[in-house]
């Protein structure tokens, strides 16, 4: 019970599409990743997911349009919707989520970005 400091966090966090768990809570999990370009279409069948932008802008993608969500905001895909985080301009972009422990990195899809392992920092 002590506090995070997710700035400092971020410091060990080098690469881009690898998210890290920095705090549970209950079956949720926190998690901090950092991203570069444009991720893989995929979804969560049975999990929603919060995608707080604490640097830069996220471009999240959906089928029928992109919302553009800015540093100090966060957007809820909720399960079943497809969905593309990217960002524009090689900007480096450092995201907080917050999901349930059974969701996987990239859902069904199986793809070279997919990672398994969420190293705790």
């Amino acid at each position: 019970m002590k506090p995070i400091n997710i700035l400092e966090k971020f410091t060990h966090i080098n690469s881009h599409w690898h998210p890290h768990q920095v705090a549970t809570v209950d079956d949720m999990q926190v998690i901090l990743a950092r991203i570069k370009g444009e991720f893989v279409w995929h979804k969560h069948e049975e999990e929603d997911e919060l995608f707080q932008v604490i640097q830069g802008t996220l471009y999240m993608q959906f089928r029928d349009r992109t919302e553009v969500v800015h540093e100090g905001e966060l957007i809820v895909v909720p399960k079943g919707v497809e969905h593309c985080p990217s960002t524009k301009d090689g900007e480096d972009v450092l995201l907080l989520l917050f999901e349930q422990k059974s969701t996987s990195h990239t859902g069904q899809i199986q793809h070279e970005l997919t990672k398994t392992d969420y190293p705790k920092i």
